[in-house]
């Protein structure tokens, strides 16, 4: 997401700096695995955090929304959060922006959801999908 952020107009980082948006995954969890027999959460995780965010390792400013559970830039009206998130999203889907990992067997993949963003592709037909996943808790984001 560095190069995302890098590629916006300097009028559109200006825009953005120091907005906050609101990130919720229950649209995203509540009744996915009732088939599996597994009841949802009273509550899924929902936090604010800044639309632009500094790495606290690089000092790199990158993108800090997602098409998965940003739901609204809290700092504007519904309808113009509405419009700029739509034009992030498609900004941030440019392929130029991608990286895609080989899968081969016994492979793993790290990757720093501080300035990146995963997005399985579903290209393994007739193979299964399988994985470990493992998140180290982070810092709050700035």
């Amino acid at each position: 997401m560095y190069a995302a952020y890098d590629a916006l107009s300097d009028r559109m980082k200006a825009y953005l700096e120091g907005l906050t948006a609101l990130h919720d995954g229950e649209e995203n969890y509540r009744g996915t695995y009732a088939n599996f027999g597994v009841k949802d959460k009273p509550a899924y995780p929902r936090a604010v955090h800044p639309v632009i965010r500094t790495h606290p390792v690089t000092g790199k400013k990158a993108l800090y929304v997602n098409k998965g559970f940003t739901r609204r830039i809290l700092d504007l009206p519904v309808d113009e959060s509405t419009g700029v998130l739509n034009y992030l999203f498609e900004h941030m889907a440019n392929p130029l922006f991608q990286c895609r990992f080989r899968w081969r067997e016994n492979s793993i993949a790290f990757w720093d959801n501080r300035c990146a963003q995963h997005r399985a592709m579903w290209d393994y037909w007739p193979h299964t999908r399988y994985g470990n996943r493992v998140t180290v808790k982070g810092d709050r984001p700035v």
